[in-house]
């Protein structure tokens, strides 16, 4: 399985041989280091845990000394694969141009929001004496319904964003080994110095991948 930590950039253009542009977004990559190895004997489990980023050794708490990373995350291993040794590096030449994979980060926080804006809502009307409630929620139950409580998952306001978000099926568009960078097609969650974590996904077949890259650009 192919992973890899970065922390996500700007948005850019990439055009291919025929001249078909693709929008993606430059991922700051850099080098891992494989901090644990852990195996299904001792920790019931087979996954990697690597290292990413700089962090002070003031800001080391005891159980991190020996780690002085700034994330640390784990990827699982598949069956039968063979487990890096602890301090190998890994770096951005283990993925291709045209790589199928998944993404994840946690997306912009947005505060406190209403119904409109977090949900969707179409809000009141916007005649007949309307004046302040054209965001407003409407109704949101009573009168004998669960009780006379209000039903659990209501849509209402509330905090949104700041959420773990998963986006499959992108495609790695460009690598470049000399600024460690790589550019994967599509918009990537969150904001730009974000935490994005790469994985590798199964290689999708020609119909596929082209229905991919026209929805994801």
């Amino acid at each position: 399985m192919k992973y890899m930590l970065g922390t996500k950039g700007r948005m850019t253009q990439i055009f291919d041989e025929k001249g078909v542009v693709s929008a993606g977004t430059i991922v700051n990559a850099g080098s891992l280091t494989v901090t644990q190895v852990k195996s299904s004997t001792v920790d019931g489990y087979e996954a990697v845990q690597i290292g990413f980023g700089d962090k002070k050794d003031s800001n080391v708490n005891k159980a991190q000394k020996g780690k002085p990373f700034r994330y640390l995350r784990e990827f699982p291993l598949q069956t039968g694969e063979a487990s890096p040794e602890t301090g190998a590096h890994v770096d951005i030449s283990i993925f291709t141009p045209g790589d199928v994979v998944t993404v994840s980060a946690i997306s912009k926080g947005k505060g406190f929001q209403g119904v409109v804006k977090r949900h969707g809502f179409h809000g009141g009307p916007r005649s007949h004496g309307q004046k302040n409630k054209e965001r407003s929620p409407g109704s949101i139950g009573g009168g004998g319904r669960a009780g006379g409580r209000v039903v659990k998952g209501m849509r209402m306001a509330g905090r949104m964003g700041g959420n773990r978000v998963t986006v499959k099926n992108l495609r790695v568009l460009q690598i470049d080994p000399t600024t460690s960078t790589l550019v994967i097609s599509g918009a990537l969650p969150g904001r730009p110095g974000t935490l994005v974590e790469i994985r590798s996904n199964a290689k999708l077949t020609p119909n596929n991948a082209e229905r991919t890259r026209k929805s994801s650009v």
